[in-house]
């Protein structure tokens, strides 16, 4: 009596390893299609928050090309800031900057201006364009680590 020929039950023992394999692989499609099934379902759902991100983007980038419309910035600087464009006889070149930064500096008004501005000027700043002089070095603090 061979293995092939060997009943358990009054089945073939090849019969009952048939059933058994084929059980195994109907639920083992069962599950992959079911798992496949559940991956579709969330590659739909990521697709369609992209398709709501990138229509998010096109609308942030047609509100941020609202925002920055020249003619906007304009409108709004003249109407609460009370800025205007510079007139060109304001224009100056380089080498007359100078000279407006040392009348400035000298007698508190623009050239050509009336207006007034306030004498600021930083350490170390000689509108004669002599070089500053040296400050002392302040003494050692007792207890201070000497350097």
């Amino acid at each position: 009596m061979s293995l092939l020929d060997r009943k358990v039950r009054g089945f073939r023992l090849v019969d009952l390893v048939a059933v058994a394999l084929l059980v195994a692989l109907v639920l083992g499609t069962y599950l992959a299609k079911t798992m496949a099934g559940r991956e579709r379902a969330e590659i739909a759902s990521i697709e369609r928050q992209i398709g709501e991100e990138k229509a998010r983007t096109r609308l942030l980038e047609a509100e941020v090309a609202h925002l920055e419309d020249p003619a906007r910035l304009e409108r709004l600087s003249v109407a609460y800031l009370g800025l205007a464009p510079v007139s060109i006889k304001r224009d100056v070149g380089p080498r007359d900057l100078t000279d407006i930064a040392r009348t400035a500096a000298n007698t508190g008004k623009l050239p050509g201006e009336g207006m007034s501005v306030k004498p600021h000027q930083p350490l170390g700043f000689d509108p004669t364009g002599h070089p500053p002089e040296p400050q002392p070095a302040s003494p050692p603090v007792a207890g201070a680590p000497a350097r």
